[in-house]
């Protein structure tokens, strides 16, 4: 179980018997009586609370600087302990589904068979849950769905894992189930759960008698003191039935826009889909569904849990020297204190800083005192409107076969470092708007260019023209390193024509 947890200075703790349920629901969710249950990933996020680590098109959920792997990889490790990996559905958008989709791709085989369900637009949490409960419920009208955030850092999995299962049991029953977190101190960046009657001792529900925004310092920890408050952590469970009930009371724009849709057929849907949900209303499922339903119960959880929102949570991660500093990369520093000093991979020389953060990056740099962290979305916001290409991506983008380097770009012209891990290869491919040039700099490739095969060592080059189908595979027993010159009217990723490729994109 989740640990004794105390509410109002009160043991609620499971007894002999309620742990039968619970070994009952474990047996369930593993044999055939719990075939319907979905785990849904929310995959969305504009990155802009980690800038400069994190981009519009390598959010916080895709980087690896919590734990030993990405925040999205871990959560899918987690599910996999309660569902089988083609019954979890990631939800993103259309935008950032190949950056994530390449991500998981890459030496992460528990993501092979993982579904993904493409938001038409951005418009918040509610509407992406509607549409995932809408197209699961087709194919499985009894479906129980559990949903997730993809950048939550836990590191005991059990007590949630636990939750959920009896989370499932009641959802059978017609309930909308949240998740309280036990809080550990006053936290003014949660939204807050009240807890209500109980519903079910044996599965340690009850009513959720009410949400609260996030609170000042003040009213915060009062909160914390009343224990009945529990910190929201944004995970539910409940069937797909009840949830688009629900929305059909609360969210009738959003419920038409669903029925719209079962207008079309499949590849309409797909052309029609983006207008119908641009005029649905941003709302989170928090505000839109969970607050203002009759059916919302709560399970509180003991968890080992953060939520990785701002710039110095990275200290949390890491070790303090003796003067609070935390270091990450190559740091020099003489008489700082209390300081978050990160390089991507060039040296950071810092003398006499207090509570600042340095976030070095091979493209931005970010200076700012830690308490202004939150301000960083302000920045992001001014490059947004400056269309500055700082605020999408990185230069470094991971593949499944490797990663690229973006080293040079001009108005015609791109320069990449590539590598392509041993026995990987690239799809077998075209570009309608450019040319390449291909020089070996480690390892050994045999490249295809419209069905000549040819051997490259170190030190050889090739030319691939516009509209020339091609394909390099690394063949050796170490990474192939390759330098690529492209030259075109129209550099975009998206210039890509695929004919085979090993995974599936």
């Amino acid at each position: 179980m989740d640990g004794d947890i105390k509410m109002n200075n009160q043991d609620f703790s499971l007894h002999e018997s309620d742990q039968v349920t619970i070994n009952q629901a474990t047996k369930d969710l593993q044999g055939n009586q719990f075939d319907h249950f979905y785990a849904i990933i929310l995959s969305g996020g504009a990155g802009t609370r980690l800038w400069p680590l994190s981009r519009e098109l390598s959010p916080k959920q895709i980087l690896r600087l919590f734990g030993t792997d990405s925040l999205i990889r871990q959560t899918i490790t987690r599910l996999t302990k309660l569902v089988k990996e083609e019954r979890i559905h990631i939800v993103t958008g259309q935008r950032l589904f190949d950056e994530i989709r390449n991500h998981l791709l890459t030496e992460f085989p528990p993501c092979r068979q993982v579904q993904y369900i493409l938001e038409p637009a951005a418009r918040n949490t509610a509407p992406a849950v509607a549409l995932a409960a809408w197209q699961i419920a087709k194919q499985d009208p009894q479906a129980i769905l559990g949903v997730f955030p993809s950048d939550h850092f836990i590191t005991d999995d059990q007590p949630l894992l636990d939750a959920v299962r009896r989370a499932a049991i009641a959802a059978k029953d017609g309930w909308l189930v949240t998740f309280g977190l036990q809080p550990e101190r006053p936290e003014t960046g949660f939204g807050y759960i009240e807890r209500g009657e109980p519903l079910s001792p044996e599965l340690c529900l009850f009513r959720a008698a009410r949400f609260i925004e996030k609170p000042d310092l003040e009213i915060a920890k009062g909160l914390v003191a009343a224990g009945r408050f529990f910190w929201n952590s944004g995970m539910f469970v409940f069937s797909a039935h009840t949830l688009l009930e629900e929305v059909e009371r609360f969210l009738p724009e959003l419920s038409e826009a669903l029925r719209t849709l079962d207008r079309y057929s499949p590849d309409e849907r797909v052309q029609f889909a983006q207008q119908e949900f641009e005029r649905i209303p941003p709302v989170s499922l928090d505000y839109g569904v969970m607050e203002k339903s009759e059916r919302v119960a709560m399970i509180p959880v003991s968890l080992q849990w953060k939520d990785v929102g701002s710039l110095p949570a990275l200290a949390e991660f890491h070790p303090k020297d003796l003067a609070d500093n935390v270091t990450i990369g190559h740091i020099v520093q003489e008489g700082c204190r209390d300081s978050l000093l990160y390089s991507d991979s060039r040296l950071i020389a810092a003398i006499g800083l207090e509570n600042m953060m340095v976030i070095d990056t091979p493209d931005a740099t970010l200076v700012c005192p830690k308490e202004r962290a939150q301000e960083v979305s302000k920045i992001v916001a001014r490059l947004k409107e400056e269309k500055a290409p700082e605020s999408v991506a990185q230069r470094y983008s991971h593949r499944p076969w490797g990663f690229y380097l973006e080293l040079e770009k001009g108005s015609s012209y791109q320069v990449k470092h590539i590598e392509v891990h041993p026995g990987k290869r690239l799809s077998e491919q075209l570009h309608r708007h450019r040319s390449e040039h291909w020089i070996i700099l480690q390892g050994t490739a045999k490249v295809t260019i419209d069905g000549s095969e040819k051997i490259v060592q170190p030190n050889e080059s090739l030319f691939i023209p516009a509209n020339a189908r091609h394909r390099l595979e690394n063949v050796g027993k170490i990474p192939v390193h390759l330098i690529e010159v492209q030259n075109g009217e129209y550099l975009g990723e998206d210039d890509i024509v695929r004919f085979t490729d090993d995974f599936g994109r």
